[in-house]
């Protein structure tokens, strides 16, 4: 089965699934495998299920002709993406970065849909299996795509853009995150500066936010590059003080408003970044304003929830050393009578694990708190006078008792450590 005549039955049935659980008639079927699993083993299930066809890679006896044998299912998938991705001539966007790639792919594509069909990653879909799930997706009406990238080591980044093809990419930042697979802070600069090298080598256009030197010197050579920052960029602004939601002033050509529903102004050069590139590509400022004003995150990432005389910055969706800084920043800043803070342990940070738990300790000493809790990862290795819990569930049978009120409460910790049932418990 080339990925020629897959596509044809692709064109007919425009929708794929790797998960039958989640299959809807007329799917075709990836049958993915993985080092606890064989999809190949649910392939007659698939198809007794509603699917239209089930990709193997293994002999599946089926008289009816809808088990298509192909040498590597992924890589099929990955090929069929790339396939339906090249019969497009319409801007593709890749946005990867450490901290704000989600919410700035959230805020980015909000602006591009209000003036244009835009189709966009849709959750966490933003690896070697979600990324082509999400350019298969792509309809035919396409105006626009945003395609978000996650990256854990080197080349991935690169082995993306081979199938995306993207003709405008967006760094956020490189920061202190997953230094296990990068190899430290420069090889995060590089895996992130693979989106950049792809760009330079396609005559692509990079969105820069000016404010970052090391991001000018990844982006040389580019042959486009559009800036955004807060000062001596093409869109410019700067955030007003507030203790609730961010507020940003845009300073350039379009001088305006924005009232946000983001926490913190960290997500500062996630909304000019949405910003210049709805100007770039002619939105009406009118709508980018209202559009960014309408976004309201979700899935634990920076969300503001009220909760009895309670204010909860519930941002436990994922945490590395970057990431922690600017949120126990932001908190630290906030005019609050109390205020608490309940951080999970970050991963995937290797050898520097340890220091850096060290670091956000150190952090957290320079002001003061009406309680510190700490829950799970490197935390337990290291002498402390705070609160600390083996599991989120103690830390939330804990926060039951304790009946806080009458605060500000900060609850961020990386994805495995499921900081949110604490905010549950409140």
């Amino acid at each position: 089965m080339t990925t020629e005549q897959l596509y044809e039955l692709f064109l007919q049935h425009p929708s794929v699934q790797t998960d039958t659980r989640k299959l809807k008639e007329g799917d075709i079927f990836f049958a993915l495998s993985g080092p606890n699993f064989n999809g190949n083993q649910f392939a007659l299930k698939a198809i007794e299920s509603g699917a239209s066809y089930a990709v193997v890679d293994e002999e599946i006896a089926n008289d009816d002709g809808r088990i298509l044998k192909v040498d590597n299912v992924l890589e099929s998938l990955q090929l069929l993406a790339k396939h339906h991705r090249e019969q497009f001539h319409i801007p593709f966007i890749a946005i990867t970065g450490s901290n704000g790639k989600t919410t700035t792919k959230e805020l980015v594509s909000v602006v591009l849909s209000s003036h244009y069909k835009t189709y966009t990653t849709q959750g966490n879909l933003n690896n070697h299996i979600g990324i082509p799930i999400t350019l298969l997706g792509v309809g035919k009406d396409a105006q626009m795509a945003v395609i978000e990238m996650g990256a854990n080591h080197r080349k991935e980044i690169e082995s993306y853009c081979r199938y995306t093809g993207p003709t405008h990419g967006i760094i956020t930042n490189c920061g202190k995150a997953h230094l296990e697979g990068f190899g430290g802070i420069e090889g995060v600069k590089k895996g992130k500066g693979e989106l950049f090298d792809y760009l330079r080598l396609h005559n692509g256009s990079a969105f820069l936010f000016k404010d970052y030197p090391y991001l000018q010197e990844m982006a040389t050579g580019v042959d486009s590059i559009i800036t955004y920052g807060t000062s001596n960029a093409q869109v410019t602004g700067r955030s007003i003080p507030s203790d609730t939601f961010l507020r940003v002033e845009l300073t350039g050509n379009d001088q305006a408003i924005i009232q946000t529903q983001l926490v913190g102004d960290y997500n500062l050069p996630n909304v000019l970044c949405a910003a210049a590139v709805g100007r770039h590509f002619s939105v009406p400022i009118e709508k980018i304003i209202k559009a960014i004003e309408d976004y309201a995150p979700g899935n634990s990432r920076s969300q503001m929830q009220v909760k009895g005389s309670n204010h909860i910055i519930l941002d436990a969706y994922n945490a590395n050393p970057s990431s922690m800084k600017v949120a126990i920043e932001n908190i630290a800043n906030i005019k609050a009578g109390k205020k608490v803070l309940m951080l999970g342990g970050m991963m995937e940070l290797g050898e520097e694990s340890v220091a850096e738990h060290e670091n956000v300790l150190d952090l957290i000493k320079k002001n003061q708190w009406d309680h510190v809790v700490l829950v799970g990862g490197d935390f337990a290795k290291i002498s402390h006078p705070f609160i600390y819990f083996d599991s989120s569930a103690a830390a939330a049978d804990w926060v039951k008792k304790k009946g806080i009120k009458d605060s500000y409460i900060l609850i961020k910790g990386s994805r495995s450590v499921q900081m949110e049932k604490i905010a549950e418990a409140l």
